[in-house]
């Protein structure tokens, strides 16, 4: 039996191609980044539990790694945000969208019990949008 505590989550890290425009889009998520981030190649937001959201701009991953590539394809890599009631989640696809990111999937009532959406951030990620419909 190993008594070494298993490693814990410690952020979710996307490499970004615009920071500012990344910074901006999950503002509108509700994600607090500190004044001034839209000017950083490296940016972190502490999400409620301690989780921390890292952007870190693909030229700087790039001048630690220069064979570092960004992934190709879309699929790689996908945040769920859970809204506060299906009509949340409604207004905000509304928002993001009209705000001109891409509606990936507009919101439907899911067979599993939730209100979902899904839009693109500038990266082209899927940020899904979920509410319990009860």
């Amino acid at each position: 039996m190993n008594s070494t505590p298993a490693p814990q989550l410690a952020f979710i890290g996307l490499a970004v191609s615009d920071v500012a425009a990344s910074v901006a889009f999950y503002r509108r998520l509700g994600i607090a980044f500190p004044e001034g981030a839209e000017q950083e190649p490296h940016v972190e937001a502490q999400l409620p539990g301690g989780l921390l959201l890292v952007l870190d701009a693909e030229s700087t991953i790039r001048s630690f790694h220069p064979a570092w590539q960004p992934p190709t394809g879309g699929g790689r890599t996908a945040l769920a945000f859970r809204c506060g009631s299906p009509a949340h989640v409604d207004a905000l696809y509304e928002e993001l969208t009209g705000a001109g990111y891409h509606g990936e999937l507009k919101p439907w009532d899911a067979f599993w019990g939730q209100r979902y959406a899904t839009v693109h951030d500038p990266d082209g990620n899927g940020v899904d949008l979920l509410a319990p419909l009860s």
